[in-house]
C-alpha cells in the first residue's frame, strides 16, 4: 500500500487511483490544501425529498446477453470484462425484466399454462378418428375342417382371406357429472395463478435491483469516502513532516501520521475491492453479457418521498399484493380439483358413432358397409373409497391456502410497517447526518489551526479526520438506507404506479 498522497479523479462513475509521492518543499509552509468531497456530500438542492424524475432512456442493446441461453464462454478473452457502461436505475431494471433467467421461466410457465388451457377445452368436442386395417390371413381352424372334409370336396378349397376394413369413429362425452367443466375451470385458475408468479418475481426482482444499484452506488460513494480520507492523512503527514524538518513537531507525531496514512490506504483497498463486487453482483441479476461490466449513472440522493400514512400503506397493500391473490387463487384450484375427483363415483354418459367399409379381397372383390350409434353409461359407484379420498385431500388443500392467505396477509402488514418505520427514521437520519458532517468539517479545520499554531496535537487532527471520514460514512449510510427504505415500502405495496398487472407476453 502506498504511503504517500493518493489524488484522485473521476470518470463515468469509475475511480481511477494515481499513486504520487510526497512533496517535501525545503520551507516549511502549511497552506490550506482543498479536499475533494465525493459529490453526494453536496448540500441538497431537494429540501422537499419529492420523487427525482428519471428520463425514459432506454438500455443499450449491447447490455442484452445472447439469444441463445446455452453458450457458455471457452477463451479467456471471452470473459475478459472489455465494456464498461454507466446505466441508470431504470435501465437497470428494465434490464432485469428483458433478461433474468428466473423470469423468462415463468413466463415460458405461463405459456405453457395456457397450452394447457387448450387441452382442456378439447374435451368440450368430440373426437374423430380414422382406422384403417389391410388383413391377409391363413385360418388355422379353417385348415383343419378342410382336412377333415371328403379329399373330393377339397379342390378348390383355399384357407386364407384377404380383407380391408376402415371404420370411422365418433366419441362424445356427452355427460361427465361436472368433471370436464371443473377440469377446464381449473386450467384457467392455474393460468390467473401463474400470471401472479410472473407479477410477483417482476415486483420482487425490481426490489432486488434497487438494493444491488443503491449497493453499487453506496461501494462508489466508499471508494470515494476513503480516497478523500487518503488525502486528508497524507496532508496532516506532510504537515508533520514539515513541522519536523522546522524544530516545532516530533519524530513521534510523524510516525502517528504515516500510520493514519497506511490505515485509510488498506481501508480504501477494502472499498475497491468492495466495489468490484458489487459490480459483478447487478451484472449477474441483469444476466448482462460476459465481457461488460457497469457503473451507475444516477447521483447518490433521496429517491422520493412517501406521502400515503402508513394505514392507508396497509390497505393498499392488502388490496395490491399478488401473494394474496395467489392464495385465493390456489384456493379455487384445489376446489375445481375436489369436484373432479368427486365426478369419478358419478354416472358418465358418452354417445358414439361408427362407420366402416369391408371389402373381401380374394377371388371375387366383395365390399360392404355399415354404421353403428349408441350411448354407453358408465358409473363406477364404488372404488373402495379412492374417489372420496382424493376429495378430501383437495378440502384440506383448500383449507391450507386459508391458512396461507392469513399468514401472508400477516406478513404484507408487518413488511409494510417495517418499511414504513425505516423510512421515517433514515430521513430523520438524513437531516441528523448533514448537521453532524458540516460540524465535523469546522472540527477537522479548528484542529488543524490548532495544530499549526503549536497549541493542538497531532492526535486531535487523527481524531477529526477520523471523526469527518465517520460523518461522511454515516450521511452516506442514511441517504441509501432511506432508499433501500423506499424500495421496500413500495415493494410491500406492489403494483406501482398502476396497479395492475404488468404486460404478459
Amino acid at each position: 500500500h502506498p504511503s504517500s498522497g493518493v489524488p484522485h479523479h473521476y470518470s463515468q462513475g469509475e475511480i481511477n487511483i494515481v499513486q504520487s509521492p510526497l512533496p517535501t518543499p525545503s520551507v516549511p509552509t502549511l497552506d490550506e490544501q482543498e479536499i475533494p468531497v465525493p459529490e453526494f456530500l453536496e448540500p441538497s438542492t431537494n429540501p422537499s425529498l419529492l420523487l427525482t424524475p428519471k428520463p425514459a432512456n432506454p438500455a443499450p442493446e449491447f447490455l442484452n446477453p445472447s439469444a441463445n441461453p446455452l453458450l457458455f464462454p471457452t477463451k479467456i478473452e471471452e470473459v475478459e470484462i472489455d465494456i464498461t457502461q454507466p446505466i441508470t436505475l431504470e435501465q437497470a431494471i428494465e434490464l432485469a425484466r428483458r433478461n433474468n433467467p428466473q423470469l423468462q421461466a415463468a413466463r415460458l410457465t405461463l405459456e405453457r399454462e395456457q397450452f394447457a388451457l387448450q387441452e382442456a377445452l378439447a374435451a368440450e368436442f368430440p373426437s374423430i378418428s380414422a382406422i384403417a386395417e389391410f388383413v391377409r390371413a391363413d385360418s388355422a381352424q379353417s385348415e383343419l375342417q378342410l382336412a377333415e372334409t371328403d379329399p373330393r370336396f377339397r379342390q378348390g378349397q383355399d384357407t386364407t382371406s384377404t380383407s380391408f376394413d376402415t371404420r370411422l369413429e365418433l366419441n362424445y362425452s356427452a355427460y361427465t357429472a361436472g368433471r370436464r367443466s371443473a377440469t377446464i375451470q381449473a386450467a384457467r385458475e392455474r393460468i390467473t395463478l401463474q400470471e401472479l408468479e410472473v407479477e410477483r418475481l417482476s415486483e420482487e426482482l425490481r426490489l432486488n435491483v434497487n438494493r444491488a444499484y443503491y449497493d453499487l452506488q453506496q461501494a462508489d460513494a466508499q471508494v470515494e469516502i476513503r480516497q478523500a480520507a487518503v488525502t486528508e492523512a497524507a496532508r496532516s503527514l506532510r504537515d508533520t513532516q514539515l513541522l519536523e524538518q522546522a524544530g516545532l513537531g516530533t519524530r513521534f507525531e510523524v510516525l502517528q501520521a504515516q500510520v493514519e496514512v497506511a490505515n485509510n490506504n488498506q481501508e480504501l483497498t477494502s472499498a475497491i475491492s468492495q466495489q468490484r463486487i458489487a459490480r459483478r453482483q447487478i451484472a449477474q441479476l441483469l444476466s448482462l453479457p460476459q465481457i461488460v461490466d457497469i457503473t451507475t449513472a444516477d447521483p447518490i440522493q433521496v429517491a422520493g418521498d412517501w406521502e400515503l400514512s402508513l394505514e392507508e400503506s396497509i390497505i393498499l397493500a392488502l388490496k395490491n399484493r399478488a401473494e394474496l391473490e395467489q392464495q385465493l387463487v390456489q384456493r379455487n384450484i384445489s376446489e375445481q380439483q375436489r369436484r373432479v375427483a368427486l365426478a369419478a363415483n358419478k354416472p358418465q354418459l358418452s354417445l358414439f358413432a361408427r362407420y366402416n367399409i369391408l371389402a373381401q379381397l380374394d377371388d371375387e372383390d366383395n365390399i360392404g358397409d355399415g354404421f353403428t350409434l349408441g350411448a354407453r353409461l358408465e358409473w363406477d359407484f364404488f372404488d373402495g373409497g379412492a374417489a372420496r379420498a382424493r376429495a378430501n385431500q383437495e378440502a384440506t388443500n383448500m383449507a391450507i391456502a386459508e391458512s396461507n392467505f392469513t399468514n401472508q396477509r400477516n406478513q404484507v402488514r408487518f413488511e409494510v410497517e417495517q418499511a414504513f418505520f425505516e423510512l421515517r427514521a433514515n430521513k430523520e437520519n438524513i437531516q441528523t447526518a448533514a448537521l453532524a458532517l458540516e460540524q465535523a468539517e469546522e472540527s477537522l479545520r479548528l484542529a488543524r489551526l490548532r495544530f499549526q499554531a503549536g497549541v493542538g496535537t497531532q492526535t486531535d487532527v487523527i481524531n477529526q479526520q477520523t471523526a469527518l471520514t465517520r460523518a461522511r460514512v454515516n450521511l452516506l449510510g442514511a441517504i441509501i438506507e432511506y432508499n433501500r427504505a423506499l424500495a421496500s415500502l413500495q415493494r410491500a405495496i406492489s403494483n406501482l404506479p398502476d396497479s395492475n398487472l404488468f404486460n404478459l407476453p
